[in-house]
């Protein structure tokens, strides 16, 4: 199959989910094109240079914050897409496609669908509705051709993205759309929420790649400080801050090392929080990592925690997939009961959950498993072999391309029908 994944930036350190897809295709045989937008990241992982990535990815040009900029850039992008196709003007009928036209984010994006000898896909796999939006936009003016349109749900887009869309345009995406995927049974009933049709909505978890995670047993010397991790963006819903007041109601009486990996719009705001508890020489910020230097870091520590919280402006978690990460690895997690997490862990057995914002239950879990680390090995193996049932990204990769399959099957039968 030739499939076409839309994306956000690429390629990042972030989002490693989508890489892993990527990569598990061009093993499997499929041809796989990336379209997406600029990334900040100065690094990016292995894979973008050892499957030749950025020779298969299409970027549209960067889209500046400032609306002024970006109106006087597009004025430029516009007559440069005009010579090669006039029906490009159409990406500015805000009648049509709204916030989509007015923002020019449907202009810029349509940039390297212009600009390329048009290619045909069997399959436009569009990570986060937003981008679903998009390439059905795309699609309806030509300037995308494929088959089906897939669209997979993670988080930030079922609660802030898209819900900023017009009530017009989340109809033409549910409508429009040829099939929907969700990483988490939570998920699922929040797109169901936005407009989604029980029966085209399938859950597929994302997935990791099992052996590239050594299982370790962890056991701590005497005397030897705790070692604690957190993986994620510095953002709200992370919930960092009140990992950080947690250890700081332990700090008195246990000695531990704190590690962050991740960067973030949060990271002076928390390194403030840091300074002011007095932590500074136990809490270490190691901004966005490749992912073979975060798996360094899994190894490292004892526990891991992500206390995720629903943010201000209702962003919450999806999946969690630095849970299942932590687990396979075989690293005790203490997390709180948000959205997806008690989908993606054992509580009791591989987990300790606690309420979200709740700073002594966050303490007392990270105290309780401080002091029984005769629990950390069988809280381990209990969370390696649980991932290993459910996540294992070979096999959710032949599940997706077994989707893909089912949705040109049907368009198989539908085409048959109309004719």
């Amino acid at each position: 199959m030739k499939v076409a994944f839309f994306v956000g930036a690429f390629p990042g350190l972030s989002e490693t989910f989508i890489l892993d897809q990527i990569t598990g295709l061009l093993d499997r045989g499929h041809e796989v094109d990336v379209y997406g937008w600029p990334s900040e990241d100065a690094q990016s992982h292995d894979d973008v240079t050892e499957y030749g990535l950025m020779k298969r990815t299409y970027t549209a040009p960067a889209l500046p914050r400032s609306y002024v900029k970006r109106a006087v850039k597009g004025m430029g992008v516009l007559g440069r897409l005009l010579v090669e196709k006039p029906g490009v003007i159409r990406t500015l009928n805000v009648l049509r496609y709204s916030r989509l036209a007015a923002s020019l984010r449907l202009l810029y994006a349509s940039t390297p669908h212009v600009l390329r000898q048009q290619e045909e896909y069997d399959i436009a796999h569009c990570h986060f509705g937003q981008n679903g939006i998009l390439a059905l936009a795309l699609r309806e003016l030509d300037f995308l051709r494929a088959k089906q349109v897939l669209t997979t749900f993670h988080g930030h887009d079922v609660y802030v993205d898209v819900p900023r869309y017009s009530s017009w345009l989340r109809r033409f995406l549910f409508e429009k759309g040829d099939g929907f995927t969700v990483n988490s049974e939570y998920t699922a009933r929040n797109v169901l929420e936005l407009g989604g049709k029980e029966g085209e909505i399938q859950t597929l978890p994302v997935g990791l790649d099992i052996e590239s995670f050594s299982y370790q047993a962890r056991s701590r010397e005497n005397g030897a400080s705790l070692r604690v991790l957190t993986v994620g963006r510095l953002v709200e819903k992370k919930g960092i801050q009140y990992a950080i007041r947690a250890l700081a109601r332990l700090s008195p009486s246990l000695s531990f090392e704190y590690r962050i990996v991740g960067g973030g719009p949060r990271r002076d705001e928390l390194g403030a929080l840091v300074q002011n508890l007095g932590l500074e020489d136990k809490v270490s910020f190691l901004g966005a990592l490749p992912k073979e230097e975060v798996r360094e870091q899994y190894q490292w520590a004892h526990i891991f925690t992500l206390p995720s919280v629903t943010a201000a402006d209702g962003d919450r978690e999806g999946q969690g997939l630095v849970l299942q990460e932590a687990q396979a690895c075989g690293l005790p997690v203490v997390a709180t009961r948000h959205n997806g997490f008690p989908e993606g862990v054992q509580e009791g057995k591989s987990a300790i959950l606690v309420p979200e914002r709740n700073i002594d239950a966050l303490a007392d879990a990270l105290k309780s498993l401080s002091v029984q680390e005769n629990r950390w090995e069988k809280m381990g193996r209990c969370g390696r072999a649980f991932v290993e049932s459910r996540y294992d990204i070979e096999g959710l990769n032949e599940r997706l391309v077994d989707i893909y399959r089912e949705l040109l099957s049907y368009e198989d039968e539908s085409t048959e029908v109309s004719q």
